[in-house]
């Protein structure tokens, strides 16, 4: 069964044609399949009209929240409903196609986990392309996952891969990097993206300005989730050695300034010398001691929170078993 789940946040316009083109899709491609309308507290006619399609059509499920939760809420919850071997996402605006469908389950039956997919002909502004490529090219060099189209609104992955990843906030953009992450193989396909018939993009600066803080938070996650002190401690080991360094030698000065006979032994008679209370090397040197100790606390923090709160969750991602450990989970499963 392919599980489709499409968050909905004030798009009643769209919700029946919506239906009808994947409904029409299905028909053609003998597909299985169920939909699943998260509504991320709407308030037009969104949660009406998704009533009225449970009514009309059985595979139709829907999921209201109570209020706006955002994108990544209504796509957890969403993948926590399903009941598919493979899971689709997709917005609601129309703009993704559902034709598409039995392309992006063509090219998952090639041996991949996740089907990102990529608006190679997009029909947005300028002012929402040039940021799009920006960023997309900074998430492909920090993270090692170079795709076309992070953002791209049409995804279709395996039910193992919902199972081991967790979004929230506005981290559902990255959901092809936290698979590739774990071991899962990512792969892209070029679609037909549609114009907006309905409603008005939310895209704007402070969309991008969000992105560029969850990229660093999804590189801390996937590179120091499991080790945040390799990360912290390294940068708090800097600063601290810095602050020590600049200490010792305004420790050699004092002793050059406090004893005279010690500059006489050194033949340093003639160095003009200055009290090192009026040196700003000083404020600088304890400042970065500072901050260098408060880095490794920091870190020390961080790795007991990892250790008691990470206990749920297996650091490893197991692609399969066999022996007696796969008869035994088979016999389970039955």
């Amino acid at each position: 069964m392919l599980s489709i789940i499409v968050p909905v946040y004030n798009e009643a316009e769209s919700l029946r044609q919506l239906h009808d083109e994947i409904a029409a899709t299905s028909r053609e491609a003998g597909l299985d399949l169920e939909i699943i309308f998260i509504d991320d507290g709407s308030s037009d006619e969104s949660w009406t009209t998704i009533c009225e399609l449970t009514h009309h059509d059985e595979r139709v499920s829907g999921i209201r929240f109570r209020r706006n939760f955002g994108k990544a809420a209504a796509l957890t919850a969403g993948m926590q409903a399903t009941r598919g071997e493979n899971i689709l996402m997709m917005d609601a605006d129309l703009q993704d196609d559902p034709a598409e469908i039995p392309r992006f389950l063509a090219r998952l039956s090639e041996g991949y986990d996740v089907v990102n997919g990529w608006k190679q002909r997009r029909l947005d502004p300028w002012h929402k392309v040039i940021p799009s490529r920006v960023f997309n090219r900074l998430v492909g060099a920090m993270t090692g996952l170079k795709l076309h189209d992070h953002n791209c609104g049409i995804k279709l992955f395996r039910s193992q891969v919902a199972e081991e990843i967790r979004i929230y906030g506005e981290l559902h953009r990255f959901i092809a990097v936290f698979a590739h992450a774990r071991g899962f193989r990512v792969t892209e396909l070029p679609v037909n993206h549609r114009r907006r018939q309905f409603g008005r993009s939310s895209y704007g600066v402070r969309r991008f300005s969000r992105g560029l803080l969850d990229l660093f938070t999804v590189k801390f996650l996937i590179g120091f989730g499991q080790r945040p002190q390799h990360m912290l401690g390294a940068i708090g080991l800097f600063f601290f050695s810095l602050g020590v360094l600049g200490l010792g030698y305004l420790g050699v000065l004092w002793l050059l300034v406090k004893f005279e006979a010690l500059r006489s032994l050194l033949n340093l008679e003639d160095l003009p010398l200055k009290p090192i209370g009026t040196r700003p090397l000083l404020a600088y040197a304890i400042a970065s001691t500072i901050l260098g100790a408060q880095g490794i606390s920091l870190g020390l923090i961080a790795e007991l929170l990892v250790s008691y709160t990470g206990r749920n969750r297996d650091a490893f991602s197991i692609a399969e078993e066999t022996g007696s450990r796969r008869r035994d989970r088979e016999t389970i499963e039955h």
